[in-house]
């Protein structure tokens, strides 16, 4: 599952030298999170290379600052919703907005998410990381799957984490309704979550022409870390250095990742593929939080129970 390609990037390569050569005029491209960070230059690199755009975020005023960006900037033809992923309303709010354009999707980008954040639930009682990283995204491939397979080529590329290797999904307790809450931990547990979505997803839709791929951004100071205090960013700044983990990356290169996931001629119908530095990622025995995928986030018996889990949760067939 993950033999290497030949790719000529590597983790410092910026986004817009990833998409060099590449035409995706009249393609089609969703992306949540789209309105900051990796999301916004992702949008924007894709929107260079001639593909329309349609972005979803949860605040509605960088939303729009962000889809005028695209307009003033590369895009043809830019739209953007609204889109809360830990609101099962608003996800299927913003999937109906896409479905109403009547187009294929080309790209799929699942880039939105939350990280180590205060115990909170959404609606349905889902613990709020395990239910805006990996439960609303579970929900929009389920709906955006007939747009995904309509396009006969397309990609779908879910963003993860190293952080996987902190904790596998623990499936006796999601929601942390028995044990103590521990932010970390349930990020690790979403972002294991993520990979066996891509597994799933794949298991479904590769042989209709989707290739699916999970990725590993790498670590960058973005938005993300919106719920750390200065002294826990700066406490895991110390860490990074201490257990020697890679630097931080910028945004321009935080993207590039999920650009060549999206639209690597070497990729295609290659997937479930976990990724990281433009690169196909080493399976790795042990966590270490610094570089290649854990075995049992590639797992496609426990991607199926995951998937049967999180209709279960929704109380809805999520049908691929």
């Amino acid at each position: 599952m993950q033999r290497p390609v030949d790719s000529k990037f590597t983790r410092d390569t910026p986004a817009i030298d990833v998409i060099q050569g590449i035409d995706l005029s009249g393609k089609f491209a969703v992306i949540t999170g789209g309105s900051t960070g990796l999301g916004k230059e992702t949008a924007r690199v894709l929107a260079v290379a001639g593909a329309d755009i349609f972005i979803g975020a949860r605040d509605e005023v960088k939303l729009e600052s962000a889809k005028q960006e695209l307009v003033v900037g590369h895009a043809k033809n830019v739209f953007a919703a609204p889109l809360d992923l830990a609101d099962v309303h608003s996800v299927l709010e913003f999937s109906k907005a896409v479905q109403e354009l009547g187009r294929p999707i080309d790209i799929l980008i699942h880039n939105a998410g939350i990280m180590a954040c205060p115990q909170s639930y959404n609606s349905f009682g889902i613990e709020s990381q395990f239910a805006t990283n990996y439960v609303g995204h579970a929900l929009l491939t389920s709906e955006f799957a007939p747009l995904l397979t309509r396009a006969k080529l397309s990609r779908l590329v879910v963003l993860s984490s190293s952080g996987h290797h902190i904790s596998p999904v623990m499936f006796e307790d999601i929601n942390f309704n028995q044990s103590d809450y521990d932010p970390w931990v349930a990020y690790g547990q979403s972002k294991t979550a993520d990979v066996l979505l891509a597994v799933k997803a794949s298991k479904h839709l590769k042989e209709k022409g989707v290739t699916v791929t999970a990725v590993h951004p790498g670590m960058i100071q973005t938005e993300l870390m919106r719920y750390m205090s200065p002294e826990e960013a700066a406490a895991a700044a110390d860490q990074t250095a201490e257990q020697n983990l890679p630097e931080f990356k910028n945004v321009e290169a935080g993207s590039a990742t999920s650009v060549w996931a999206a639209t690597a001629p070497e990729l295609e119908g290659r997937g479930p593929l976990y990724v990281e530095d433009c690169q196909v990622a080493p399976i790795v025995d042990q966590p270490n939080r610094a570089y290649g995928v854990l075995p049992y986030a590639l797992d496609p018996e426990l991607a199926d129970l995951l998937w049967t889990k999180a209709e279960e949760m929704l109380d809805r067939p999520l049908p691929l």
